[in-house]
C-alpha cells in the first residue's frame, strides 16, 4: 500500500476502550454525523454484543457497531477525548 493511501486511512484514528466491555478500536470523528471505526480484533470474539449477535446467526460484517460502543465514543466526546474537527 502506497505511504499516501496509508495516511488516509488512518490518519487521525485513536484508540478508544468501550466502557462496558474493554474491546479497544481506533475512532476518529470525521463530523457530528460521520465516525469512523476501525476495530483492531475480531469483534465476534472481542465484544460480547457482536459475539451475541453471531451466535444468533447475524452476519456480523453488516452490523455498524453496538450500543454500548456508541455510548463509549459519545462519552468520549463529552469528556473532550475526542474532538469532531471544524
Amino acid at each position: 500500500m502506497k505511504p499516501e493511501t496509508v495516511e488516509f486511512l488512518t490518519a487521525g484514528l485513536q484508540p478508544l476502550s468501550c466502557r462496558a466491555c474493554g474491546t479497544c478500536v481506533l475512532v476518529k470523528k470525521n463530523s457530528v454525523q460521520h465516525t469512523s471505526i476501525q476495530w483492531t480484533t475480531d469483534a465476534s470474539r472481542s465484544c460480547p454484543v457482536f459475539a451475541e449477535q453471531k451466535a444468533s446467526g447475524a452476519q456480523t460484517a453488516l452490523l455498524d457497531t453496538c450500543g454500548n460502543l456508541s455510548e463509549s465514543i459519545e462519552a468520549a466526546l463529552k469528556d473532550g477525548l475526542l474532538e469532531v474537527p471544524e
